[in-house]
């Protein structure tokens, strides 16, 4: 039986001080996380909502104050809303466009990332304190959550059915917690990487850089630039709060102590304005690194986040990839735990995660090159090939609408392959769905994610999938965590009011997506497991169920509340 407990931070994310450093942690939960940084925080949350019984520990006893991670994607946004964030909940700055500047050509790049893309905007950057500190609210009141904060992992024993962690004070008290699973999000010096054996595969940058945060810029700008130039190759955006960064990579010779010092800064900020007027927030030096685990996940441990792979700032997915990381994971360790589906599905997160970050980071390794030439003649070469290819319309759309960046979708993992090439739907199996505007009959608007709730859903366009579903099939959809919905085309309620449907008021699924009388099998995290004509109802749940090995009799979950309304 579980223990109780009251977390150890107030829920303005400051540390309570506890009557003895373990006398409210418990001794048996369903899964311990190692690490409280926002990947673990996610994370956390997820398993929360999902009913399971959480420790999370982390050495420090405070939220780090000083930013570090700042840019999100419009997929990173829409995992903040499966985790239950609004957009009042996190001050962002939508970035309208990313360029690139060169001393001999101007800007030879441009990405254009104004607007939205499922729902979210396509680019923004935010406050990471704000971030970890509202994730660590929204789990005050679960008593299902236990945290530990100014608490360490010493160690951990993994056997056939649980894994047995230490875990001490700074005083050095110990403490033995049983756990189903374990998982590491405990950043790039990971100590659960290094129990489990594995080393970091990848290689680190010669380049150090120097990272000033300041606020109250005198001539601030709207977007995030990067001005390539070879002898000091400098990105610069914008940030909420009046804040902007700056990356300023280091010359031979260069020392973290000179590049950290007043009298630098000073220098290195004078074409934005004078230190006198400037509020320095943070001045760190520090190196890139572009490194990956050999497998995200050994029997009951997970490694998400930085303790799984470090990717180059270049693209801004550092987090972003944590945040995937967290929900890919969280559901599958839930549905393993309530017995909604087999432990062999935990083996997909692997073979799902690590391809697509491998993809990304040799992504970020290429814009790296672009950013920062090591002398005049590959800046000119380099920015001068980039420059002549705006003038090719093809080659200018992949760069500008960042057609570049790797696409989130697994060649293998818990999904049924589509061999045989379809032509009805321009859905993908392995691939997320898209995201739009939704309304019921009773006139409620929200996004397509919060209708179809945080279990699988089986969605039926244009038809009521359920109608045509065996019972028995039907049952089982249910005991796996499903929910049916039907989506209809704008205006199709006026002609068929059937009760629960929701009209696709942006035409995002009919007809953009998939034809009139399709259905789609789609996970808790949004990928398309499976989908088909409706007369296939029955096969398609029927696969679907097969490869999830769903076996249990729990309740399906209630679509989720609208987070994001009009």
């Amino acid at each position: 039986m579980h223990q109780t407990v009251q977390s150890s931070i107030g829920v303005d994310g400051s540390p309570c001080e506890p009557a003895s450093e373990f006398a409210r942690l418990p001794s048996v939960v369903d899964v311990f996380v190692a690490g409280f940084g926002p990947v673990g925080a996610a994370l956390t949350n997820l398993l929360a909502a999902y009913g399971l019984q959480v420790l999370v520990i982390d050495r420090e006893r405070e939220i780090h104050m000083s930013p570090r991670a700042i840019a999100l994607d419009n997929e990173a946004l829409r995992i903040l809303q499966y985790l239950g964030m609004t957009e009042r909940d996190l001050e962002t700055v939508a970035i309208p466009h990313v360029s690139m500047r060169s001393p001999f050509f101007g800007e030879f790049g441009r990405a254009n990332t104004m607007g939205s893309q499922d729902g979210h905007p396509k680019l923004v950057t935010f406050y990471q304190p704000q971030l970890e500190r509202r994730l660590r609210e929204m789990l005050a009141g679960r008593s299902n959550v236990h945290i530990g904060t100014g608490v360490a992992l010493e160690n951990y024993v993994a056997g056939q059915d649980e894994v047995i962690a230490t875990i001490k004070t700074a005083a050095g008290e110990r403490h033995s917690v049983r756990a189903r699973y374990l998982i590491g999000a405990d950043g790039a010096s990971s100590l659960v990487r290094k129990l489990s054996g594995q080393e970091f595969v990848g290689k680190t940058f010669a380049e150090d850089w120097l990272v000033v945060d300041a606020r109250n810029v005198p001539r601030p700008i709207d977007h995030v630039e990067f001005i390539c130039d070879y002898r000091r190759p400098t990105p610069h955006m914008v940030a909420p709060g009046g804040r902007e960064r700056w990356e300023f990579m280091l010359r031979r010779g260069e020392t973290r102590e000179e590049m950290e010092s007043d009298e630098r800064i000073r220098e290195l900020l004078a074409p934005w304005g004078s230190l006198d007027d400037i509020q320095l927030e943070r001045k760190a030096v520090y190196r890139f690194h572009a490194r990956t685990v050999e497998t995200f996940g050994k029997g009951r441990v997970f490694l998400a986040g930085d303790a799984a792979h470090i990717t180059p700032p270049f693209v801004g997915q550092g987090l972003v990839a944590g945040l995937r990381d967290a929900a890919n994971l969280g559901w599958k360790l839930a549905w393993v735990v309530k017995g909604r589906a087999a432990p062999d599905i935990l083996d997909s997160y692997d073979a799902e995660r690590r391809p697509h970050v491998k993809a990304m980071i040799d992504f970020a390794r290429f814009m790296g090159r672009l950013v920062m030439p090591r002398n005049a003649v590959a800046a000119l070469l380099i920015h001068g090939i980039m420059r002549l290819t705006r003038f090719v319309p093809i080659l200018r759309r992949r760069f500008d609408e960042q057609e570049m960046k790797p696409k989130n979708v697994f060649r293998r993992g818990l999904f049924i392959a589509d061999r045989t090439g379809r032509t009805g739907s321009k859905l993908q199996r392995g691939g997320v769905v898209p995201q739009g505007w939704m309304r019921n009959a009773a006139g409620q608007i929200c996004l397509s994610d919060d209708v179809f709730g945080s279990g699988l859903a089986l969605i039926g366009f244009g038809v009521d999938a359920g109608q045509t579903l065996d019972a028995g099939l039907a049952a089982a959809f249910a005991s796996a965590g499903g929910s049916i919905v039907q989506v209809m085309h704008r205006g199709q309620r006026l002609h068929r009011a059937e009760a629960g449907g929701w009209e696709d008021l942006d035409g995002v699924f009919l007809p953009r997506s998939v034809p009139f009388g399709w259905v789609a099998i789609v996970r808790p995290d949004r990928v398309l497991i499976h989908d088909g004509p409706a007369s296939e109802v029955n096969r398609l749940v029927a696969q679907s169920l097969a490869i999830l090995g769903a076996t249990a009799g729990v309740a399906a979950p209630s679509p989720g509340a609208c987070l994001h309304t009009v």
